[in-house]
């Protein structure tokens, strides 16, 4: 077992309060972080801490969050997914299309999701059944499924939908986001099978070390080809989410939405070569991109800069874990 979470399962000669601080420090520097950001934009912007404007953080972090909870379990295995965005475009595209054709709502959120869900499962082959290296494989496949957002609706933009399916996007029940909502429950949902289920440990082992897992019989082949599938699905869920937001299908939409969703998944914790990462981190890493991305809306900040300072803070994350496999490899 290489991966913090599972050191902590079978660590049972070190104290406790020390392996809580070994296996969350990472976390608690992530926390540290966005708690000073959140202090300095209370006190350097008048609406910060409106109601308004934090509802629109969560509701912009909606969807980041879905896509960084599939990205999650990828990563962790080793993997990763850059076509989530592109998935995004695609599924709305389709489940746009569903309700041009009166499929009814919930049937076209179905069709959505799975549009997703096949994305996925068809990157999951190609690096299980083909052995290609998943950054070629969903390189590919963004490239793929980004064109077929475009041929599907001959490039236009499909407007107009029931109110029962904008308000997967824009509504609300009480004064929460249903968005919100959704990720939130995606993210609990993921937490739990990380931590308390035996798939969970599957796709640690998996990430960990994998010629391990092949010798002590866990299905490595199952565990990857399911860690794509749910990314594809969850993306497929942002595409109806976002759809539904804006009351329009975009073949462009979404565009670079996978590098926040991996910046965020990496800043949490989450390492890039695998058998690294947690749920809780990913929270903390989606929440931080939020209120970054926030902040610079709220100070003005020339597009050409956000876009600057986002691939930054991309890379300082990688260099940050490829600096701490270096050191684990070196003691």
């Amino acid at each position: 077992m290489t991966t913090n979470d599972t050191a902590a399962r079978v660590d049972t000669k070190t104290p406790a309060t020390r392996r809580w601080l070994k296996t969350d420090v990472s976390d608690l520097t992530v926390l540290g972080v966005f708690l000073a950001i959140v202090l300095y934009l209370s006190l350097s912007t008048a609406s910060f801490l409106s109601t308004a404007n934090l509802m629109a953080i969560l509701v912009a972090t909606s969807l980041i969050a879905l896509v960084a909870c599939g990205q999650t379990f990828v990563i962790i295995t080793g993997g990763i997914d850059l076509s989530s965005g592109s998935v995004v475009a695609l599924s709305g595209i389709v489940a746009a299309m569903a309700l041009q054709a009166h499929v009814p709502v919930p049937l076209a959120v179905v069709i959505g999701v799975l549009t997703g869900a096949g994305c996925g499962l068809f990157n999951g082959m190609a690096v299980t059944l083909l052995g290609m290296n998943p950054f070629i494989v969903t390189l590919a496949s963004m490239a793929m499924a980004r064109g077929l957002a475009f041929i599907l609706p001959k490039g236009a933009t499909i407007f107009g939908f029931d109110d029962a399916f904008d308000a997967i996007g824009g509504g609300l029940i009480g004064f929460f986001p249903i968005a919100g909502l959704i990720s939130v429950l995606a993210l609990g949902i993921g937490a739990f099978v990380l931590r308390k289920t035996v798939f969970g440990s599957e796709v640690y082992s998996v990430g960990g070390n994998r010629e391990a897992a092949v010798m002590t019989g866990i299905p490595v082949r199952r565990t990857l080809l399911s860690v794509y599938t749910i990314s594809g699905a969850l993306a497929g869920l942002g595409g109806i989410i976002l759809t539904g937001r804006l009351d329009s299908a975009q073949p462009i939409a979404a565009n670079g939405l996978e590098l926040n969703a991996i910046a965020a998944v990496v800043i949490g914790g989450a390492s890039l070569f695998g058998g690294r990462g947690s749920m809780m981190g990913t929270i903390l890493g989606v929440l931080l991109i939020g209120v970054i991305n926030n902040g610079l809306t709220l100070h003005n900040v020339e597009p050409f800069w956000v876009q600057f300072i986002q691939g930054a803070v991309i890379f300082l994350a990688v260099l940050f874990d490829s600096l701490n496999n270096k050191r684990k490899a070196s003691s």
